[in-house]
């Protein structure tokens, strides 16, 4: 018999195909794969510049990340987005500077390019600068036109030359770096910042000699980077730290020497200067001027609050605005927001841009306590919340990036990026994230709250969580230079971190946790949280630890030679499941010995994900990151449930599993098993609810079908009519039906096929696809108001009355 699927409705469904590689018949238990569409979007602006617009007039532009990365020209009088240009092949760019004659230069990476923008000619991509780089970190354009950058991960400098269309490599910046993360010029010099241990250099670009310049005395820069590098008259500022706030060092070119620090200095740069050779840039959150001549500094009363406080850009502009005569200081932020301030009048103010949002790629799956599906975005942030049963979707915008995701004692657990962070969000809550926003509300509760952070141990992903019995388990991932990631449990009901110890397994990130019986497992890898740091271990591991113990039970390799063990699940039968690249293996959880190895192709890579799935005692698993597949725990057969693209896999404790394809989000439902089966007679109208399957029956009376209810209707007679409203799905074939059948408002698919009806067929409000086909209708035929219009399989209908609305062609 056929079985019944339900699709989630949300906005542009689609059902894609489904290719077997199992022996077994396609038809037999299969389920449906939804596209649920893109979760979240948003805007994210990374590197910025001011420069004039396509009209002549001065605009703010900005590169915000997507795929592709696109340029973004906006009205710092309105906020108004002026211009969008693609960037191809580009995911977003850091590296953003105007020139002397108003072309527009931009850095990318995701394909590392350089892209100039002008206002006759548009973009033109003029290739890579450097054939070893994968990232252009930044560029600056000298007062003579000539354009130079830094890349990684060969940490080199490039220069190009517009009169000749010619690259240059300078090489690398200082030795035993692989950013040359910041750069600047002046005259024919150019200086250039590393990561950390930070270095400055000076490169001349008329002979190609690179000089080190010394470090501020009694600066440490172990951990520290060289962030932003800028040029401001004849002085170097230097910003030595991260993305926050930290020391920015004042250089005075022509004298070769130190003159001045500020504290608490925010990036990405400064302004350029006024004309007194002043110049703004933030400072403890708040807009100053400050004087390199004298070091004096002047507060502007302009606050920036939340997090990330950094410009995305910053110049001049004349804004034609009453409170703003004459040059006002103009910039952006990252979530598209624009600033502005008038050193005349003081006047300032935040505005919102019409910059467009762009998909956000998924980090992290998983349900929530509201039962909820929810999911993370990368770079951009954010996350949302779908509810499965009405489709109904909620995002959260301004937070960061998720690592991972995990439901625990009644809320929302996140793992956020950098400084593996953990947040708690309780979904009964409002949200309200003051880190974030730029002007908070104040006296709201924070949800999500920051509960705890491993900066000081220097980890940057907490990229494993898990629900633990009474705790919530933690693994992380090491900064840059660093190995080692620390394996936490904190404890919800006294918010305290009860465990926390680093280098369980030795020189290893912990990647995936999972839970049962009083003994955490997990998985690592070799590699830390940023991927230049060479590994010291030959291979990942699988671990199991004891909570009451507080002890490691035993570690092994359970895949030799896999530098990754990326995904973990317990299955019904006690048996530990693990997946790196193509290799699935099963693992005695008493003593971590390999019991079963199934291998799904010959690739040396080690990505991928996987669950188990109770409700169908399946795997489900992300192969490669180029397939979506079900495999049997018993034989290690596969079926390949959607090819191409795949990310994380999260099985919801419906049977649903979801999975994501970059900024998109599957939903595969199972076939749907019967709770209750009505066969033979029965005397009487009947209602049912639940799963119910009705199979070679005569129902002597009508047939109402509840509210979420889900019904599979074969070869039966109803002496009476059908009554379907809100059902979660509903299937009729085979069946004679003596009255009217109406279907309305189904939350899930609607099959009508190969019937005899003698009354009319009713199909209003659907949210899921709906197939009418092969019908003998004696009576009406009507559908309206359904998601999807109405289909015959190419099985046309024989109806005696009329057929109307979206069935009129049927």
């Amino acid at each position: 018999m056929r079985r019944i699927t339900l699709g989630l409705a949300l906005a542009a469904l689609v059902t894609t195909p489904l290719v077997s590689s199992a022996a077994e018949d396609p038809g037999e238990g299969r389920g449906e794969l939804t596209s649920l569409g893109v979760p979240l979007q948003d805007v994210l602006l990374i590197g910025g510049t001011v420069a004039p617009g396509p009209d002549g007039e001065t605009a703010l532009f900005s590169v915000s990340s997507g795929e592709p990365a696109h340029l973004n020209a906006v009205d710092p009088a309105t906020g108004e987005a002026l211009a969008r240009f693609d960037l191809p092949g580009s995911s977003g760019a850091w590296a953003t500077d105007v020139g002397p004659d108003g072309s527009v230069w931009v850095g990318t990476y995701g394909d590392s390019h350089l892209f100039r923008w002008t206002a006759d000619g548009g973009v033109e991509d003029l290739g890579n600068p450097i054939d070893s780089a994968t990232f252009v970190w930044d560029v600056a354009v000298a007062d003579d036109g000539y354009v130079v950058g830094g890349t990684y991960p060969d940490g080199k400098l490039f220069g190009y030359d517009p009169a000749t269309g010619e690259f240059r490599d300078f090489g690398q910046v200082a030795p035993g770096h692989s950013y040359a993360r910041s750069v600047a010029t002046y005259g024919d010099l150019v200086f250039a910042g590393t990561e950390d241990p930070a270095a400055v250099s000076m490169l001349d670009r008329t002979t190609g000699e690179i000089t080190p310049l010394p470090l501020p005395d009694g600066l440490d820069v172990s951990q520290a980077w060289a962030y932003d590098v800028d040029v401001v008259g004849h002085h170097l500022f230097v910003r030595f730290g991260d993305a926050f706030p930290a020391s920015l060092y004042v250089w005075d070119i022509e004298a070769g020497g130190w003159v001045d620090s500020l504290e608490s200095a925010h990036g990405l740069e400064p302004s350029p200067p006024d004309e007194d050779g002043r110049t703004y840039l933030i400072q403890d959150g708040e807009l100053i001027r400050y004087d390199p001549a004298d070091g004096s500094v002047e507060r502007t009363g302009m606050q920036f609050t939340g997090r990330v406080a950094n410009t995305r850009g910053i110049g001049w502009a004349e804004l034609g605005l009453p409170d703003y005569p004459g040059r006002s200081i103009v910039g952006h932020l990252w979530r598209g927001k624009a600033f502005r301030y008038n050193p005349e009048t003081g006047a300032h103010s935040f505005i919102d841009t019409t910059i467009e949002g762009e998909p956000i790629g998924i980090t992290a799956i998983s349900d929530g306590p509201d039962e909820r599906v929810y999911v993370g975005g990368f770079l951009n942030g954010g996350f949302a919340a779908l509810d499965p049963a009405s489709g109904e979707r909620e995002e959260f915008h301004t937070f960061s990036q998720s690592e991972a995701m995990t439901n625990h004692g009644g809320r929302l657990f996140i793992g956020a990026y950098p400084d593996a962070r953990v947040y708690g969000h309780d979904p009964a809550q409002p949200w309200h994230s003051p880190e974030y926003s730029p002007s908070p509300d104040p006296g709201a509760t924070e949800n999500p709250a920051r509960l705890f952070d491993f900066k000081a141990e220097r980890q940057i992903r907490p990229r494993a969580l898990t629900s633990a019995g009474d705790y919530l388990a933690v693994g992380t991932m090491p900064d840059l230079n660093e190995l080692g990631g620390v394996f936490a449990l904190y404890d919800a009901a006294s918010d305290e971190l009860v465990h926390a110890e680093r280098n369980l397994i030795t020189d290893q990130s912990i990647v995936s946790l999972t839970y049962a019986d009083g003994v955490v497992y997990g998985s690592t890898s070799i590699y830390g949280g940023q991927s230049a740091t060479p590994p010291t271990q030959p291979e990942a591991k699988v671990f199991a630890w004891s909570v009451d113990r507080r002890e490691l039970l035993w570690e092994t390799a359970a895949l030799p030679g896999q530098p990754t063990i990326s995904g973990l699940s317990l299955d019904d039968q006690g048996r530990l499941w693990a997946i790196s690249g193509p290799h699935v293996v099963a693992l005695d959880t008493e003593t971590g010995a390999v019991a079963e190895h199934y291998t799904y192709g010959d690739s040396t890579a080690s990505s991928g994900d996987l669950d188990f799935n109770p409700v169908d005692g399946q795997l489900y698993a992300n192969l490669l990151n180029q397939r979506f597949a079900r495999i049997d725990p018993a034989t290690g057969d596969d079926e390949t449930l959607r090819e191409g693209s795949t990310g994380h896999v999260d099985v919801h404790p419906n049977g649903d599993v979801y999975v994501s394809a970059g900024a998109e989000l599957f939903k595969y439902e199972l076939a749907a098993t019967c709770e209750q089966t009505i066969t033979g007679a029965h005397a009487g109208g009947l209602t049912v609810d639940g799963a119910t399957c009705v199979e070679d029956a005569v129902i002597h009376g009508p047939l109402t079908v509840t509210d979420g209810a889900r019904v599979v209707i074969t070869d039966s007679t109803i002496n009476g009519s059908i009554r379907s409203a809100t059902a979660a799905a509903f299937e009729m074939t085979g069946t004679t039906v003596r009255g009217a059948t109406v279907v309305a408002d189904s939350t899930g698919a609607v099959t009508v096929q190969d019937n005899s009806l003698l009354g009319s067929l009713t199909i209003t409000g659907s949210d899921a696809s709906v197939v009418v086909s092969a019908n003998r209708i004696i009576g009406s035929l009507h559908c309206a108001d359904n998601a999807e219009a109405p289909h015959d399989d190419e099985q046309p209908n024989t109806v005696t009355g009329s057929a109307t609305g979206q069935c009129a062609a049927l």
